[in-house]
């Protein structure tokens, strides 16, 4: 095939939009109409350009795809966890794409972590496994026949007898629910076909609770399945018809109860369903109010529940009956304490965790179930992330927790919570010889035009000179109170090796800093946002940490409306960008409540029919707001069957820019034909992806080789 010359240049068709009494002229509108062969055809256009241009760059991206197989543990196996009886446990093998999930029996009658022989509690040997091994489901004996394929779910039954699986074989999140017998290794008669995500079971292990979507993706219905019976008569539990409310289900770890949790983005439902009982029908804990949002967890005959009630913008945590969980009776254990952020609670038998985090960091707090009153586990970082781990039993006094930071690889602790004992179980390996104390992390603070004060989380090499000549990737995020941790990633040694600061600039509208942070970062607030961005990235201009030239900013999904918006601000901001399944015609789908996602959306983003959202929707939606100037490198990613941002999206944008821009460039979309929301689902192609990213980012900022002794 002859390698295009030229970019494709989308075909105009007339197409107006009037709203609010604006005509507004969107010429690529029909970009939308998935079965017109012309749409396939552009995008397979586009797929040409980008590999051409790219082309020059595939030695760089075959070498950072061996940098990155050279570090990554490849034959690796997860640290086991103890539940009813067996030890659980992941494992991959070199040159598989997915992972092999297994079990082994455990010593009879040993219910508590701390009395399992040492090398129980590690990781097996995953080339070499124990005898007794038992494999579960090998994902990739599952994904030979198919491009795709995704784990949505696993649940296994009370009883360890059987396994539900969610399976997703070509990206569109509707799952195919499939039971295995954990003996014999077969699939059961039972299949349900178009499951969203979440699967709980009863106690009996033959019947269970799964969620349904309807045709705009959102889960609406919660419905019982008997195995043996036709799913077809599968009965209805509950049905939500309000469409700002996703539906979901889950089993509690005191194993006394099923629930099933119904969220919009601003409100919460919960009921509750005796585990005991397979045809036990839900049990409102406390009917919906506007505004007040609500988590619950069990222990004993008390509900704990996490809530923003009574003007509690960070969340306080109160107790209720299980026999009268109203808001009458809710009672306060932990109160309302401005500037740190109750995210959730961890109820177990003699103890409460309580998932905290203020000032941009986390911590977990653990405290007496009946006086509220506890200490933070303290951690040696000043930017650092921590968060528990897999804690099945609720008899436990030991907590496992998951550890990192961006010099620090992942680490799994059990702590024990009679002496305060850590047990370093596994740190994420990293081959080549890694060595932390060559690399330095700290934060920045940069100054918002309003006078905020926006953490910056930052890593580098320590040979790396802060004088300007740096060159240094910039990540955001912000939206739907998402917190973008500071955590290690051995992919991210290919830039600091070379080089490279790499920065997560914690704007408004993510969680990082409670809940105001958010609320002062969505609806009318929206651009706090976006002028957060440019404040962090002007800060590492202006404190010498990059230059101008030498700056790549990089941002995913509502993330990559964060990168459109920002480089409609300022065009010049940055000399590369990269924009991964971007929501970037924000006005267009907002205004479509056909399209998954958008009526949820309300809630977060404010409904464009009334005008004071529509008009501040309007001031910084990407694709509206394209303007005749010189743009930077663009790399936009998009997937054919994404259900979260449509594949239009990045295509419209990516026409526009090609049209108005006035300069600069190149822009360049990449669409994934056989994929949705995350990109192709094997590891080795997921690698190679982010390496075409890495040469991209590379190549436009002007960085080096890598330093000498880090791997090639």
């Amino acid at each position: 095939m002859t390698a295009p010359s030229e970019p494709p240049l989308a075909e105009r068709r007339p197409h107006q939009v009037t709203r609010h009494g604006e005509t507004v002229e969107d010429p690529w509108f029909w970009l939308r109409e998935r079965e017109d062969p012309a749409v396939r055809t552009h995008l397979e256009a586009e797929n040409a350009w980008t590999q051409a241009h790219l082309a020059p760059l595939e030695p760089l991206i075959d070498t950072l795809f061996g940098e990155i197989r050279s570090r990554v543990q490849e034959t690796d196996a997860s640290v086991p966890t103890l539940d009813g009886g067996w030890l659980y446990y992941r494992r991959t093998l070199e040159g598989q794409q997915y992972g092999i999930h297994c079990r082994r029996a455990a010593p009879a009658g040993v219910d508590d972590v701390r009395t399992l022989p040492d090398d129980l509690r590690r990781p097996v040997d995953p080339a070499a496994p124990p005898d007794d091994e038992v494999v579960l489901l090998d994902e990739n004996v599952e994904a030979a026949e198919h491009e795709f394929f995704r784990l949505g779910g696993y649940a296994v039954s009370p009883d360890h007898k059987l396994a539900a699986e969610l399976v997703d074989t070509n990206g569109s999140e509707r799952f195919t629910i499939r039971v295995r017998d954990l003996a014999t290794g077969e699939l059961l008669d039972d299949v349900i076909e178009g499951a969203a995500y979440s699967l709980a079971w009863f106690d009996d292990s033959a019947t269970f609770l799964y969620a349904v979507p309807d045709d705009a993706w959102r889960p609406y219905q919660v419905k019982r399945h008997r195995l043996g019976t036709d799913p077809a008569e599968d009965e209805l539990v509950l049905q939500e018809d309000d469409e700002r409310f996703w539906l979901g289900v889950g089993r509690m770890r005191s194993d006394r109860y099923l629930a099933i949790s119904i969220g919009s983005k601003v409100t919460s439902e919960w009921h509750l369903l005796d585990a005991a009982d397979p045809a036990a029908r839900p049990r409102l804990v406390a009917p919906r109010e506007y505004g007040v949002e609500y988590d619950v967890d069990h222990r004993g005959d008390r509900l704990l529940i996490v809530t923003n009630a009574d003007g509690a913008e960070d969340f306080k945590l109160v107790t209720a009956p299980v026999d009268t969980p109203g808001r009458e009776h809710w009672r306060d254990l932990v109160a309302h304490r401005p500037g740190v952020r109750l995210e959730g609670v961890d109820a177990f038998a003699s103890h409460l965790v309580l998932h905290e985090r203020t000032q941009a960091r986390t911590q977990l707090r653990v405290v007496d179930p009946d006086t509220g009153e506890g200490d933070v586990l303290q951690m040696e970082e000043e930017v650092y992330s921590a968060g528990t781990g897999p804690n099945p039993a609720f008899a436990s006094r030991v907590l496992r927790i998951v550890y990192t930071s961006l010099t620090t690889p992942t680490q799994v602790i059990d702590v024990d919570l009679d002496t305060g004992e850590r047990t370093l179980l596994k740190q994420q390996p990293v081959r080549g010889g890694y060595d932390r104390t060559r690399y330095v992390s700290w934060r920045e603070w940069a100054t918002a035009a309003d006078g905020t004060r926006v953490p910056v989380s930052l890593v580098r090499h320590a040979d790396t000179p802060l004088d300007g000549t740096a060159p240094c990737l910039l990540y955001g995020y912000g939206s739907y109170e998402i917190s973008i941790d500071p955590g290690f990633s051995p992919v991210r040694l290919s830039l600091l090796d070379r080089g490279f600061v790499f920065a997560i600039a914690h704007v408004r509208g993510g969680g990082e800093m409670g809940r105001r942070w958010y609320e002062d970062g969505k609806f009318l607030a929206k651009p706090n946002t976006f002028t957060d961005f440019v404040a962090c990235a002007d800060h590492l201009v202006e404190q010498g940490i990059t230059a101008r030239d030498r700056l790549a900013v990089r941002g995913g999904s509502a993330g990559g409306l964060l990168i459109g918006a920002a480089l409609n601000l300022r065009p010049d901001l940055a000399a590369a960008a990269v924009a991964e399944v971007p929501f970037v015609d924000v006005v267009n789908t907002m205004s479509d409540p056909s399209i998954p996602l958008t009526v949820i959306e309300y809630d977060e983003w404010g409904n464009p029919e009334e005008p004071d959202y529509y008009e501040v929707m309007r001031s910084y939606s990407p694709y509206d707001n394209v303007r005749p100037a010189d743009y930077p490198a663009l790399f936009v990613t998009a997937g054919l069957n994404d259900p979260r941002v449509q594949y239009w999206e990045p295509a419209k944008w990516v026409a526009k820019l090609r049209a108005t821009a006035t300069g600069g460039g190149p822009i360049l979309l990449r669409t994934e034909l056989g994929a949705g929301h995350a990109g192709r689902s094997g590891r080795y192609d997921a690698w190679r992806d982010e390496a075409r990213v890495l040469a991209f980012v590379i190549d436009r900022v002007g960085a080096g080789a890598p330093r000498s002794g880090a791997p090639r």
